[in-house]
């Protein structure tokens, strides 16, 4: 399973690649403008972070055409382990028919019904993107619809899979860990959540304290020889 990064702020996505395993970064519209710069700008920062990670791009238009442009344009400014994502609306699955053909690959996103995302996999989408916490906003599971897409799209033997995404909190992130799905795109404060327990800095604590009783304060393993 993939572990990517859902944001554009530069600082975070540098602080999270030295820390851990992550694959790649995906970003939308709203998470571009919260950066208050132009979006290449942007883009290429983390397209520089990255190296030949992935990245994840939206096409904002709402007509098939624009975004076929808008993709092309992605893909030469930034390289071609970028995927564009494109919206599971008619306009939107009319452009993936378009972007497969073209050997652009390409990503289905604002998902929140399982079909949409069975709709974008038959259309050759490597990723299909539902929106966890937002379907549960909306009085839905959204774990369970994710699941469905899952199997929806494993059990048709289609050559795609998810890239979760919207998620709030570490348990939402395990149960589809658990479950296999082939992505998971989490924002940073939810990646450092996943190691945030107090009972693992208190025992940090005492195995660094029961250490220098022996050894004396400020010396480790390597000061013992």
């Amino acid at each position: 399973m993939k572990l990517c990064i859902d944001d554009a702020d530069v600082k975070k996505i540098r602080h999270i690649y030295e820390f851990y395993p992550v694959d790649g970064v995906s970003t939308n519209p709203s998470i571009l403008a919260k950066a208050g710069r132009p979006p290449y700008e942007v883009l290429r920062e983390i397209r520089a972070i990255v190296g030949d990670g992935e990245l994840f791009v939206q096409a904002t238009s709402l007509k098939a055409e624009s975004m076929l442009e808008e993709a092309r344009r992605i893909v030469k400014e930034l390289g071609g382990n970028t995927l564009v994502k494109i919206p599971c609306i008619p306009e939107g699955f009319k452009a993936m028919k378009a972007l497969k053909a073209d050997g652009i690959r390409f990503i289905g996103t604002a998902i929140y019904t399982p079909m949409q995302g069975f709709l974008a996999a038959k259309c050759g989408a490597e990723y299909v993107a539902p929106y966890i916490n937002r379907i549960d906003n909306m009085g839905f599971d959204g774990v369970q619809v994710a699941k469905d897409i899952h199997d929806a799209i494993t059990r048709s033997g289609l050559d795609s899979g998810l890239l979760a995404a919207s998620f709030k909190n570490s348990q939402q992130v395990l149960e589809l860990t658990k479950y296999g799905v082939k992505a998971l795109t989490v924002a940073p404060d939810v990646i450092e959540g996943l190691v945030r327990n107090a009972a693992i800095d208190a025992a940090i604590e005492k195995f660094t304290s029961d250490f220098q009783g022996v050894a004396g304060v400020g010396r480790t393993m390597a000061d013992c020889l």
